[in-house]
């Protein structure tokens, strides 16, 4: 059977893939995925097919991947993080229906919520919900629904997509909705272009956060009411009882 595999490349440094994704890399034929993230791994693999399509193309992109597949080269599609949260997985199982003759195969990588946890501290160490700002296939209706009852839940909040040139306001609306229930001085965080060049971090309040500017290229982070910052890093305690 022919093969579609679902690469995630992690944040897009090449020590953060896993050896599994790498291995998948070097053995398939074509690499396909969105230009943006091909262009992460393309100077690691100079000698693949490569092919590529702009942001909004999911569908036709993924609809190539398995022609391709079908046609009998093994094809490698690359997601940033992890294909199975906000990637390609899903898309790419749903329109295997299509395509008998191949199988889809995920190979996880390392997802900005834990990528950008790591370089901040430690602030998903208790219950945490994720939650993209993104209303281009959810209702905005639904993503306030959804923080608003991660916010009285007391959940750690990690935010995907807070904001973009067309979205300018939506993380400003994202923490009015949280500070319905929580307090002005949560600790929260920023992990801006996690694993590339101009790696960055910033601790701040809540009410902060609300008057901060941020891109595609970050991860956000709320805190709970436990979380805090200890030496400079934003830290929510697992309740270890210790001295």
């Amino acid at each position: 059977m022919s093969k579609l595999y679902v690469v995630g490349i992690g944040p897009g440094n090449f020590e953060n893939m896993t050896q599994r994704a790498i291995d998948v890399l070097r053995g398939c034929d074509v690499i396909a995925g969105y230009t943006v993230y091909v262009d992460l791994v393309r100077g690691r693999f100079p000698d693949k097919e490569f092919f590529t399509t702009a942001m909004r193309q999911e569908v036709d992109r993924v609809t190539a991947a398995l022609q391709m597949a079908a046609e009998g080269k093994t094809v490698a599609m690359v997601c940033s993080g992890d294909g199975g949260v906000y990637g390609m997985s899903g898309l790419a199982e749903e329109l295997s229906v299509n395509y008998p003759g191949v199988s889809v195969e995920t190979v996880p990588g390392v997802s900005a919520m834990l990528s950008g946890a790591a370089i901040l501290g430690a602030p998903l160490m208790h219950d945490f919900a994720v939650v993209s700002l993104s209303d281009l296939l959810t209702p905005w209706e639904t993503i306030e629904k959804r923080l608003r009852a991660a916010a009285q839940a007391d959940f750690v909040i990690c935010i995907y997509n807070p904001s973009s040139r067309k979205r300018k306001d939506y993380l400003q609306r994202a923490c009015d909705i949280v500070l319905e229930a929580a307090s002005p001085e949560t600790v929260c965080g920023i992990a801006k272009n996690i694993g590339r060049e101009g790696e960055c971090t910033a601790v701040m309040t809540l009410k902060e956060l609300r008057d901060t500017e941020t891109d595609m290229f970050s991860t956000v982070f709320i805190g709970n009411s436990q979380t805090r910052v200890i030496g400079g890093k934003m830290v929510t305690p697992r309740g270890y009882v210790h001295e």
